[in-house]
Formats: C-alpha cells, sequence, structure tokens
C-alpha cells in the first residue's frame, strides 16, 4: 500500500518544501524539512533530546506520541521515517479498521529489499482494545515500528500490553516563543502580518499553543488587501473567530481542571481558584457541576474550621438553581472566594474515614447496655438501660459516660486543627476530656 498523502492534520513549522503558492495551505507548505525544523519539542529533538538520542543509536523503537493538536505529532513521525530509512505509512483509527492493519502488515511482511515500515496511526486512541491488541504480535517481532499518535492520555486510552511494548513520549504545547518563530516563518513565506503589537500577541494567545491553528489564522491575515493598515487588538477579534479553550467534559481535561480548582482552594489562593472556575465555564462545563464540588470541598477540606462554608457552598448552588446562567454564576464565584480564603482543616474528612476503619474491624459489637433502650420488660430485666445518667440533669450537663462498646477501648478519631473555629472545638473537646479524667470514665 503506498504511503497515505500527507494530510493538513497535523502542522508544525520548519522550512518549506518547494510548493506553488496558494496551491497548499499555509500549513502544509511550512511543514519542516528535517527534525532540526521542528518547532517547540527540543526535549525530544534537541542535542540531548529523547528522540535524538535514539536515533543516534540507531535502535528507533515503538513510539506514542502524545500531545494537544497542532504540534508536530504527524510531522515528527514522518521524518523519523526518513531519518531511519522506514517505509512510511500512515492510516487513521477514525476511518481504518481490521482489514486495513492486516493487509499493513502482510504488505510490510513482503516488503522486498529488507526495508522496515513505519506505520504510523493517528488517534491511536480511537481503536478499541482489540483492535490494539492485534498490534502486539507484529510490534513484538519487528513488522513494524509502530508510532501511534494520540490527544488522549493513553494511560486510559491505551491497552497495558499495547503500552507495554511502546515508549511513550509526551509532546508540548507551543509556547509563545515557539509560536512567534512560526509566525517569522509564515512572514518569510509571504508578507509581514498587518498588526499592531498588541494584536500580534493576541494572535498568539488565541493559537493556545496549536500551532496549526496559528498559521491558519495568520493565511487569513496574509490575504487581506495590499497596503492594509495594522489591525489592532479589537479589528484582530473582530476579523478572526475566537478560538475554544480545549476542553472536553467527558474527557482527562475535565477532570485535570475540576481538580485544579479544588487544590487552588485547598491552597487558600482564591485568584487561583477563581481562574480555573473561569476556565471551567469558558469550555462549556455545567456550572452544577461545580456547585457539587464546592459542597463537597466544604466539608471535605474546610469542615469545622468554619462551619458556614457548607451552607455558603449550599446557598451558592441554590441561588444558582433559581437564577441559572449568566447571573447564578456569580454566585457560585462568591463561594469560590469564601472557601478559598476560609481557614482550613481536613480533620472532619480523616475523622470519618478513621470510624469507618474501626467500624470494619470491630465487627457487630452492640453498643453498651447502659445507653440502649428499653421498651419491653424483657429487656429491662436484661439490663438495657440500666445505669444511664442523662446528661442535662448533671453537673455540666456532661456525665462523662463511656458510649463505646463494652471491650473496645476508648479511640480518638476527631482532632481538630488550631485554625478557625475548630480550635473553639478544641478547647471544648479537652475540657471534657479533664471531666471524663475527674469522673473516673
Amino acid at each position: 500500500m503506498p504511503p497515505a498523502s500527507r494530510p493538513p492534520d497535523d502542522l508544525l513549522a520548519g522550512v518549506a518544501p518547494p510548493a506553488p503558492t496558494g496551491v497548499h495551505p499555509l500549513a502544509d507548505r511550512l511543514r519542516p524539512r528535517s527534525l532540526a525544523d521542528v518547532v517547540g519539542q527540543d526535549h525530544l529533538l534537541g542535542p540531548a533530546g529523547t528522540l535524538t538520542r535514539m536515533l543516534d543509536r540507531g535502535s528507533l523503537a515503538s513510539l506514542i506520541l502524545w500531545g494537544p493538536p497542532g504540534v508536530g505529532k504527524t510531522t515528527i513521525a514522518r521524518l523519523l521515517a526518513e531519518r531511519a530509512n522506514l517505509r512510511f505509512v500512515q492510516l487513521s483509527a477514525v476511518f481504518s479498521g481490521v482489514a486495513d492493519l492486516k493487509r499493513t502488515f502482510d504488505e510490510a511482511r513482503r516488503r522486498p529489499g529488507g526495508q522496515g515500515t513505519l506505520l504510523f496511526v493517528d488517534e491511536i486512541h480511537r481503536f478499541n482494545r482489540a483492535q490494539q491488541d492485534g498490534f502486539l504480535p507484529v510490534v513484538e517481532d519487528g513488522t513494524i515500528t509502530l508510532v501511534g499518535a494520540t490527544t488522549e492520555n493513553p494511560s486510559f486510552a491505551l491497552n497495558g500490553a499495547l503500552l507495554s511494548r511502546c515508549q511513550v513520549l509526551v509532546l508540548r504545547r507551543l509556547d509563545d516563543d515557539g509560536l512567534e518563530r512560526l509566525l517569522a516563518r509564515a512572514e518569510g513565506e509571504a508578507h509581514a502580518l498587518p498588526l499592531t503589537q498588541e494584536a500580534r500577541a493576541t494572535l498568539r494567545a488565541m493559537a493556545d499553543g496549536d500551532g496549526r491553528y496559528l498559521l491558519n489564522m495568520a493565511e487569513q491575515l496574509q490575504a487581506l488587501p495590499p497596503g492594509t493598515e495594522p489591525l489592532d487588538v479589537p479589528a484582530l477579534s473582530d476579523l478572526l473567530a475566537k478560538r475554544a479553550a480545549l476542553y472536553d467534559k467527558d474527557r482527562e481535561e475535565h477532570y485535570n481542571l475540576i481538580s485544579a480548582l479544588h487544590k487552588a482552594l485547598r491552597g487558600s489562593d482564591p485568584d487561583a481558584a477563581l481562574y480555573w472556575y473561569a476556565r471551567m465555564l469558558t469550555g462549556g462545563e455545567d456550572p452544577r457541576y461545580i456547585a457539587r464540588r464546592l459542597v463537597r470541598f466544604a466539608s471535605e477540606d474546610i469542615g469545622m474550621a468554619d462551619p458556614q462554608a457548607l451552607v455558603q457552598a449550599l446557598a451558592a448552588w441554590e441561588a444558582y438553581e433559581r437564577l441559572g446562567s449568566p447571573e447564578g454564576e456569580l454566585m457560585i464565584a462568591q463561594a469560590v472566594v469564601y472557601l478559598g480564603s476560609a481557614p482550613k482543616s481536613n480533620a472532619l474528612y480523616a475523622a470519618i474515614g478513621a470510624a469507618r476503619r474501626a467500624a470494619a474491624g470491630t465487627g457487630s459489637l452492640m453498643p453498651p447496655a447502659h445507653i440502649l433502650n428499653a421498651p419491653t420488660k424483657l429487656m429491662k430485666q436484661l439490663g438495657y438501660g440500666a445505669g444511664y445518667a442523662y446528661d442535662h440533669d448533671t453537673e455540666d450537663a456532661f456525665s462523662g459516660q463511656n458510649y463505646f462498646p463494652d471491650g473496645m477501648p476508648r479511640q480518638e478519631f476527631y482532632r481538630p486543627k488550631d485554625r478557625g473555629f475548630e480550635r473553639e472545638i478544641a478547647k471544648r473537646m479537652a475540657y471534657w476530656a479533664t471531666l471524663r479524667k475527674e469522673r473516673g470514665q
């Protein structure tokens, strides 16, 4: 099967191969012609990079290239094949099936002259587990060198057997310097972009680390009539559609951002927490999901250090349900600031965990007889309720009796921190412990 034609799907800036201007998109014309031309992946392709060392040893392993869109996965795979003198074959897991894989494997086995085959599989995470298993024997016996590309976390998207036979390499989103290098190359292909310096910085920010997207926007700007006055930021925004932030509520980014929000709150950084909250809203997250997490956070990370935290989180959720978006999003923001600035304590969270472990380890111990109700004559005869002291009738409204099962030593699950309202709770518990000791309990 001949190598698939190079799609404009995975751009990376570089020295342009000869091509008639206007025939191919700018992103395709600026594809690198060598690995040295690849932008933004020096940790892999620099002098001490992983792929550089691998190629210098002459031992290209099967790889999984994991990274966001527009950072060069397809380009790198093609150039690796060229550098290693391997036949390049490209398949997409979106459009290919088992029959395509078998045909590729058979052709690799029959390849004359001993030339190896590098099989590049785009969106490899789209293959199901059984299809992924089909790669195992041909990777293991060297029939093909597999290079898979994915935007999904391989730990979740690929099965363990395939991962054990491939090295996972992480490609980075392009930084501001890398994006500027792409713009300079685009201008070398045609002419300078009609942008003010502020608009140029905004253009890079709009690309969000995606080189292909950046060059597509640059191509639109270069298509403006000659002599166009430099665009400022508002004019640029009017001309180009705003890029949606990378976010998928069903995939890893969803969990990454809610984790970032939770940890910023735990770290008492309301500003960072507001940023992650805004990122999730911008990505289209349901505010109710965020509100639920805030309620959990209020007890897990604040607890009794500020009992009002739970009240505030629930009130924000209820306010959002009444008002909806966008007005109700402000109430959730208020809860974010309150929770981020509240004193923190995980004592309650730790206490219920310890109590659960104790409950699991002690089986079905009965409560002590003196705190059991005795609604029947038989139960009274068995000693239920005998000796129970009604705390309100005792000094300080505290009897100090034992409430753990007979035979189970008293345990301390809840240990309040010396912060916020828990400081007062700690004083009360210390006072009760003193009374308990004085009364011999």
